[in-house]
């Protein structure tokens, strides 16, 4: 009876880090086709705005709770043009959380997906090495939409993060000032099958990307293969 416990005991074991990197490829898949379907709709993000930034993040089906004080919490990945200046194709994914808050009236949980452009090296670099509030650490604006739209307005031009949403088949700007994002270490642990962080990822090129990644890298390679940033 004890071999028996012990055995199924081992196998649990084993099979826990098979599910994590399960769930968090998945996330990247998600990823993949959240991005993918927003750059071939009419309006989507001005080919201007993507050519300019350092980082993409992803986060897929962000979940905001219901009643009075409604938080928001939510995973994805980010990939950032490769190299220290951020001038090469675009890196593996490492995995991001954003936490956050609202207060208000909410009635029912709503999933929402998001994207937000990393707009300066400076921006980029502090999250891939700390949490960052976004609107406080880094400056933000609800990004343009539309493909003839500039990226020459104030608000644009002095951001550091651009954020959008897509919620109901409508893709828009949206403010997430307030909200943290940083490195899901767990996750790229998960992903990974080791401890590696999101610096080594970006910067030190510490992991090949995923077969799951394929499509998030294809997208961004095809829409937009250089960084056009001054």
């Amino acid at each position: 009876m004890k071999r028996r416990v012990v055995a199924l005991s081992l196998m649990g074991l084993m099979v826990l880090p098979v599910f994590g990197q399960d769930k968090e490829a998945d996330r990247v898949k998600s990823a993949g086709t959240v991005m993918s379907q927003i750059l071939n709709i009419p309006d989507d993000i001005p080919q201007s705005v993507l050519d300019k930034a350092d980082c993409v993040v992803v986060l897929p089906s962000v979940v905001k709770a219901a009643f009075i004080v409604g938080a928001s919490y939510g995973r994805g990945v980010m990939t950032c043009r490769s190299g220290a200046n951020f001038r090469g194709r675009w890196s593996a994914p490492t995995m991001m959380a954003l936490e956050g808050a609202s207060f208000g009236l909410q009635l029912g949980g709503q999933a929402t997906d998001f994207v937000l452009l990393l707009m300066s090296p400076t921006s980029a670099a502090n999250i891939l090495k700390s949490k960052v509030k976004i609107g406080g650490d880094a400056s933000a604006a609800a990004g343009p939409v539309g493909r003839n739209a500039s990226a020459e307005t104030d608000a644009t031009m002095r951001a550091e993060i651009l954020s959008y949403s897509r919620a109901r088949g409508l893709f828009a700007g949206i403010s997430l000032s307030g909200s943290t994002l940083r490195p899901d270490n767990d996750g790229n642990k998960a992903l990974y099958g080791k401890d590696v962080t999101a610096q080594q990822i970006v910067f030190d090129k510490a992991v090949p990307a995923p077969p799951s990644a394929a499509l998030l890298l294809s997208t961004l390679n095809k829409h937009s293969p250089k960084n056009l940033s001054k």
